[in-house]
């Protein structure tokens, strides 16, 4: 499990691009700060696992001359990275900065001299001022997810001090100097490598993310990124495509995102704006599908109903009804007449539909006679909220106006039918589109990390999501 999975959004897709963002993330300073605290929980135990190799060779060493010495079974047995920072680097990464790091080494020393006199002992050598200055770049892979890799890395080492256990302690001083040279030697040579091999695996982890998120047999949403990253000295910004497609054909729209921004806010870790183009997109690509019409027959209404979907109930304000087509059942067909349109103002979210209103007779032989047809003028208000790493929603009637469209049974007032579809619409047609909206549609996500304490604003044009991070994995 690899962290800063947060941080991992900052480069998804070729830079060439510059289309409108649909959907927009910004991660603050907090956001930051826990990506970070992650990275050094990860890149601390990467550290722990330093093999040191063993070290031998001669010194001359006055006044007893040469001497063979080898260190040997070295292992880390302690390590703590307790002081971090992280910079952005405007337009080009990060740099993440280990300070007052320490570990602690324990290991076998051996030494040879005057060709017969062999001595031999443990040690232990303690380092109390390590520090790490990484810089790491971002660019994008061919998947359009983002890839990182250490641009620099270097380390110094300082507070060094050993202690021996065994042999003569005449011999303690003479080996002080090669231990510290060799031993500080070997680890800087380690540790920057295991540094960019723990921000390389990271890329195992970024191709998690979301990048074309399946939402039914029907659609799927893409969050690609659509430029390059915005990177600021205290925030970075990602401006992805969050245009919704039929699964296995993707058509453009015929529409376009127009520009928004997210207001300059810093109390939650993440920030993500959904434009209205984002919601339209939805409605294009569910309505192409045929999604969006509905058969409602009889048993959708709920039996306490004194309404029935019958001739005979129809028939008593349209007496034609009752007199042509005597004790059948009825099917009312819903289709929309265009792409259902979303509008999100401040503090309110509607979605206005324009559909034909088709009423059948079910004939004993199963067909259908044309009873008349309604064109139907409707808005809906819509509640929005986060469940889980989703949004979901949920809506209600706002206005319901119709017109006769074509009559199979003589002229009659409209009018007089609209309690009848206002009932269909609140108790059949609005809670069948609600059980869908309840499922919400994905967010841009990455691996096992959720939103927690998430705030919702409707704002002009889009819905923004303040929001916190969690580590689940």
């Amino acid at each position: 499990m690899f962290p800063w999975r947060w941080l991992a959004l900052l480069a998804l897709i070729p830079l060439s691009l510059s289309a409108n963002a649909g959907v927009k993330v910004k991660l603050t300073q907090k956001g930051l700060d826990f990506g970070r605290e992650l990275f050094v929980a990860s890149l601390q135990e990467k550290l722990m696992t330093i093999k040191v190799p063993d070290i031998s060779g001669t010194e001359r060493v006055d006044p007893i001359g040469k001497v063979h010495y080898s260190l040997t079974e070295m292992r880390i047995v302690k390590l703590g990275l307790p002081s971090s920072a992280i910079g952005l680097v405007p337009g080009t990464g990060f740099t993440m900065t280990i300070t007052n790091a320490f570990l602690s080494l324990h290991g076998k020393w051996r030494v040879k001299y005057l060709r017969f006199i062999k001595d031999s002992g443990s040690f232990d050598l303690a380092i109390k001022s390590l520090s790490i200055t990484t810089s790491i770049s971002l660019r994008s892979d061919e998947t359009g997810r983002p890839a990182v890799a250490v641009a620099s890395c270097a380390t110094t080492l300082g507070g060094v001090s050993i202690k021996f256990h065994g042999g003569a302690s005449w011999l303690y001083n003479l080996f002080t100097r090669f231990i510290e040279k060799g031993l500080c030697s070997s680890l800087q040579k380690q540790i920057c490598p295991l540094v960019a091999e723990s921000v390389s695996s990271m890329n195992q982890f970024l191709k998690t993310l979301n990048v074309l998120a399946p939402l039914d047999r029907y659609a799927e949403i893409a969050y690609p990124m659509v430029s390059s990253p915005e990177i600021s000295n205290s925030s970075i910004g990602l401006n992805l495509k969050g245009e919704f497609y039929n699964i296995g054909h993707h058509m453009e729209p015929p529409f376009s995102p127009a520009p928004f921004f997210l207001p300059n806010q810093e109390q939650s870790m993440l920030y993500i704006g959904l434009s209205v183009f984002t919601a339209n997109s939805a409605s294009f690509v569910y309505n192409k599908a045929g999604t969006l019409s509905l058969n409602i027959t009889d048993d959708m209404i709920p039996p306490s109903s004194p309404f029935r979907l019958t001739t005979r109930t129809f028939g008593a304000f349209i007496p034609q009804i009752a007199k042509l087509f005597p004790g059948l059942m009825m099917v009312l067909q819903v289709k929309t007449a265009k792409d259902p349109l979303f509008n999100i103002e401040a503090n309110n979210v509607t979605v206005d539909a324009i559909s034909s209103l088709t009423a059948y007779a079910i004939l004993a032989n199963t067909s259908l006679a044309p009873l008349f047809v309604l064109n139907v003028d409707s808005s809906v208000g819509a509640r929005v909220n986060v469940v889980g790493n989703k949004l979901a929603g949920a809506v209600n009637l706002n206005k319901l106006d119709m017109s006769l469209g074509k009559s199979y049974v003589g002229d009659f007032k409209v009018g007089s039918l609209s309690n009848i579809f206002q009932i269909v619409l609140k108790w059949v047609v609005l809670p069948t589109v609600n059980v869908r909206l309840k499922e919400g549609f994905p967010l841009p996500s990455l691996g096992k990390i959720n939103l927690k304490n998430t705030q919702l604003q409707i704002l002009k044009g889009y819905i923004m999501i303040g929001t916190d991070l969690q580590n689940s994995g």
